[in-house]
């Protein structure tokens, strides 16, 4: 896969089919086994096209990743939705094809993020990972995260512990 064709910009109108798309590929395979089979796809048949137009009027920045013509990646953020992690904003999500990572593409994704987080005054800011999603954690750690608040939160009706990584 060539990287070299890459760009990260604001998600528009015509990038819902991919948004749904990355979304449902990479919570097949991040979320097999930790969210139980039916609440899963459940949870992944509301991510169509109308939830993502929503998703896009309600302003919350939403940035994706290009590679060639297709999106391979997205992330969503803003100013923290909760005092729980105890910073000023806060990575909702952030997702890329399970193709693309390991590529360095999530990282990329990230930092651009961040930047324009700091850009906006937001300077410390946290994610939330699912304590069973161990690359999620490792790939927050990585980049500089640090563990801090664990909460319960039921997901689908399910009671899962989440981590809250600390950046800045």
């Amino acid at each position: 896969m060539s990287t070299r064709t890459t760009s990260i910009r604001r998600a528009r109108e015509g990038d819902v089919g991919g948004l749904s798309r990355v979304f449902d590929a990479a919570w097949r395979e991040a979320y097999r086994g930790i969210i139980p089979g039916v609440a899963l796809e459940r949870m992944i048949a509301q991510r169509d096209g109308t939830w993502w137009r929503g998703a896009l009027r309600r302003g919350r920045p939403l940035a994706v990743l290009d590679a060639g013509d297709a999106v391979v990646g997205y992330a969503a953020y803003g100013r923290a939705r909760s005092r729980g992690l105890g910073t000023e904003g806060e990575i909702d999500e952030l997702y890329l094809l399970p193709e693309y990572q390991g590529l360095g593409l999530g990282r990329r994704l990230f930092r651009a993020v961040r930047n324009d987080l700091a850009d906006h005054g937001l300077a410390r800011l946290g994610a939330w990972a699912l304590e069973e999603n161990g690359r999620a954690g490792a790939f927050y750690a990585a980049l500089g995260g640090r563990a801090g608040p664990h909460v319960l939160d039921r997901v689908a009706g399910v009671p899962l512990s989440k981590i809250g990584y600390i950046f800045g």
